[in-house]
Order: C-alpha cells, then structure tokens, then sequence
C-alpha cells in the first residue's frame, strides 16, 4: 500500500512547519491574507517586486547555515520596491525543497521575519512545497513577493534625470545576493567554507535610509538604482535617459578586500567584476547637485560620480 507520505510529501511535517510559522506571525494560517489600504494615500499606487537569493542558498548549505539567507530575501525585493520611493507593506515567500527538513526550514522563515521588521514591512504568507524529485535531499529554493505603496504624485521619475546631476552610492555589506555563481566557480569548497562568514553577511536592506531621506528631502531625489545583477554598470544603465551616461570615479571609495580577491583569484577583468558584483555599492541615489551635502549626510552615502551628456551608458573611471 502506497501514501503520499510514501511518495516523499510529508503533510504532518508541513503542519509542524505551519504551527512554527505561526508562533512567529500569528496571523499567518489561512489561505489568503487581508492588508488594509491607508486612508491617508489619496492617489495610491501599488508597487511590486519578486525575486530570488539565488545560488547564495548553496553557500548556506554547505555550511549548514539558514538563519540569514531570508534577511537576503527580503532585502533583494523591498530594495528593488524603494528604487520608486515606495514604503513596503508586505511580502509572500515560496520555500521549496525535495524533503522538507522543519529545522531549516524554521531556520530561513525567521530570517524573513527579521528582514521583514528591519524593512518595516509584514511576512504575510506565502507556500512551503516539497517536491521529492524536482530537488535533491538538503536543497532548497527560495522566492518572495512583495508588495508596496506610494502616493503618485511622489513616484521617483528617473527620466528627471538631468546632466550634472551628481551619484550618491550607499555602501554594500559585501557580495550582497549576485555574483555567487561566479565565486563557486572561482574558488574551492574548502576555500568557500573558510569564508563562509564573509558570504553570508546579509544583503544590506536600505529602506530606512531611502525612506529617511525622501522625508526629509522630497524633491531631492531624481532617479534610484538598486546595485544587483549586473552590478553597477548595468543597473545604472537602465536609469539613465537617453543622451545622458553616468560617469563612476572608482576612486571615491574603497572597494572592499572580498572582491579583490574574486577578481585576482579568478583573473577577473575589471569591468567583469563591475557587471557582476556591486563592489562595494549597493544602491545608489541620483541628486540634484545643490542637494548633495544635506543628502550625503542623511544617508550617510559617498560622493559617487556624476550625470553628464553623452551616449547613454556607464563609464568607469
């Protein structure tokens, strides 16, 4: 006699996982969730993201380490939601796997959960699926959905984007949630072990700041980059309106030691390295330039580079 729990789906250990979650956030159980739309929003405009960690999730299986990896997921969707001056209300996350192991997969929510309040948003759902065949035993997947809101007239523009308008880079925590692909291939098990610590530092969430200086500043940002896959030069390209590049002073910050060594051990070229990692930068904010000192020290961000005529692109230099 066969069952689904003979089959590889294990339903008692998917309800354990639910009455864990639960503990965590209460109003989690139901099949939908219920957000309220503030009143005080008199044009408002939802704002949506989903995204993924990536093959950072086998970092943190080889090192049997998940407490972390869902601050990752949380910060690559409401850091995209906040690129349009958007507050984030909520996230959904899928969690998929080939044999539900309950200690991990506890492990990965409340990392969400932590994200969630360091964002200042809600884990309002979302779906755990075991699926015995599709993954190997102790590998995961990872996915969130969030949701934002913003008042229209405030939606960040980047076509404002003016020449002399001046780049304010926000620093990264490190290798951030892109690029990982890259570094297994670059360096050993042994070696990625070694420097577990440094890998799975979280990706910096940046809502307070962004948030903090649109609150105190309204006007002064024209346009927000989130630095992510395909690093700084791609991701400020699809910002830039035509005619205009955006000019980058490598120079103006200290590129931490981690992608240095990627770029030495893997005899990585330079603008390799800037269109796969965020060396250093993780988001980055576009200002007018009488704007720049009171920005700076909101955000507590350095001088980046500047917007000038020319061919739309990224220029390092």
């Amino acid at each position: 006699m066969i069952n689904y729990k003979r089959a590889g789906v294990d339903i008692d250990k998917a309800n354990l996982l639910l009455k864990k979650i639960k503990n965590l956030v209460p109003e989690i159980g139901g099949f939908s969730g219920l957000v309220p739309v503030d009143r005080k929003y008199k044009s408002p405009v939802l704002v949506t993201s989903c995204d993924g960690v990536g093959t950072k999730l086998k970092i943190a299986t080889l090192l049997n380490r998940h407490n972390t990896i869902g601050i990752d997921l949380v910060a690559m969707v409401v850091n995209d939601i906040i690129t349009t001056g958007a507050r984030p209300l909520f996230l959904l996350d899928y969690f998929a796997c080939g044999k539900l192991d309950v200690k991990v997969a506890e492990e990965v929510i409340k990392g969400i959960v932590k994200g969630c309040r360091i964002a200042g948003c809600k884990l309002h759902g979302g779906e755990t699926a075991e699926m015995p065949g599709m993954y190997r035993i102790r590998e995961y997947d990872l996915a969130g959905f969030g949701v934002g809101m913003i008042e229209k007239e405030r939606i960040i523009d980047t076509s404002n984007i003016k020449a002399g308008d001046v780049l304010v880079g926000l620093p990264s925590s490190g290798i951030h949630s892109n690029g990982f692909s890259l570094v297994r291939k670059i360096f050993s098990k042994k070696e990625l072990k070694k420097m577990g610590d440094e890998l799975l530092t979280p990706t910096r969430i940046y809502v307070r700041e962004v948030l903090s200086v649109i609150s105190y500043l309204p006007t002064a940002i024209s346009g927000i980059a989130h630095i992510t896959g395909g690093g700084m030069i791609d991701n400020l390209y699809r910002i830039m309106p035509a005619d205009l590049k955006a000019v980058v002073y490598k120079d103006n910050w200290t590129v931490p030691s981690i992608f240095k060594r990627i770029e030495s051990k893997g005899r990585v070229k330079e603008r390799e390295m800037y269109r796969t990692f965020n060396m250093g930068i993780g988001m980055v904010l576009v200002t007018r330039r009488k704007w720049v000192e009171k920005l700076r020290k909101r955000s507590k961000g350095v001088l980046l580079g500047e917007v000038v005529h020319g061919k739309r692109g990224v220029q390092l230099v």
